[in-house]
């Protein structure tokens, strides 16, 4: 059960334990981001966000949590800043562990003066939001256990967007420094902006195979086996958007790990043919690389 600081159970029943965004049988493997000052924003994701920087080169930064690569940094001085009425990224969601990971960030985010844009609890999750230097959102959250999840009587999962208290998530750190993302942080994540919510449910939904998890205002959120969004799709900023110009800042490219089955199955209903990387583009132009896992 919630305990009592929490808000009270929304009416409705407990999923079944041990969903999780890494289990599932289609997930976030990594984001790229077009961006112009390459080295501003590769240092604002180590020294801030705690990544680890992977590899270089001119083109390029790949940062990520011990050997595996969750944000790829592609360099391109004569981008366009990308406009937020657009569509494209809301934000990059990594996901740390447990609670004491997320309060761990909280203080070494505040020792460095970084400025949080908000911080919520979504019932499902507590988040932490900030943005990069070239405005790029960003969300750190961890996720309470999916038996504390609740499925509402129409078959949602409950989410909201309560105020959380930075004072008692930060009485959670563990006492150890902050040495940057633990090892087992993933993107767990990524919030779109869309220009509709009928064609992004009927690409995520009927095309990708994910669960419309749960309709919240100006918002659908989908899931693959029974999480409460490994895609976020939003028209606050960009209703009536049509495709992204290229040329432009933020997001470039997502990449999909997927079962086989889960591959067979999206190549079915994109009418391709079946291999170990498929690859396509939403109706907003953005790139997308699902690869076998």
């Amino acid at each position: 059960m919630l305990d009592a600081k929490r808000r009270s159970r929304p009416e409705g029943t407990p999923p079944r334990p041990g969903i999780t965004s890494a289990g599932s049988s289609l997930r976030i493997g990594r984001v790229a981001l077009t961006v112009r000052d390459l080295d501003r924003v590769s240092r604002f994701y180590q020294d801030i966000i705690g990544l680890k920087l992977i590899d270089s080169e001119a083109q390029g930064h790949r940062l990520g949590a011990g050997s595996t690569v969750l944000l790829e940094l592609r360099h391109d001085p004569q981008a366009r800043l990308a406009d937020r009425r657009q569509a494209g990224l809301f934000h990059t969601a990594f996901l740390v562990p447990d609670r004491s990971a997320l309060a761990d960030w909280l203080i070494h985010a505040a020792s460095r003066h970084a400025a949080l844009d908000g911080a919520s609890d979504h019932l499902v999750s507590e988040a932490l939001y900030l943005t990069d230097p070239e405005g790029n959102g960003i969300e750190i959250y961890h996720d309470r256990p999916s038996e504390d999840w609740t499925i509402t009587p129409d078959g949602s999962v409950a989410m909201a967007t309560l105020p959380l208290d930075l004072n008692e998530l930060a009485a959670a750190r563990s006492g150890k420094p902050f040495e940057g993302m633990r090892d087992d942080t993933i993107v767990g994540h990524v919030h779109l902006q869309v220009g509709e919510l009928d064609a992004a449910e009927d690409f995520w939904a009927s095309r990708m195979g994910m669960g419309l998890m749960t309709r919240y205002p100006g918002a659908h959120f989908f899931g693959a086996d029974g999480y409460h969004h490994h895609i976020g799709a939003n028209i606050w900023n960009s209703r009536g958007a049509g495709p992204r110009p290229e040329g432009t800042t933020g997001l470039a490219e997502i990449e999909l790990l997927a079962r086989p089955e889960a591959v067979a199955g999206i190549a079915g209903r994109l009418g391709a043919t079946p291999a170990d990387t498929l690859e396509t583009r939403d109706p907003w132009g953005t790139r997308l690389t699902i690869r076998t896992a």
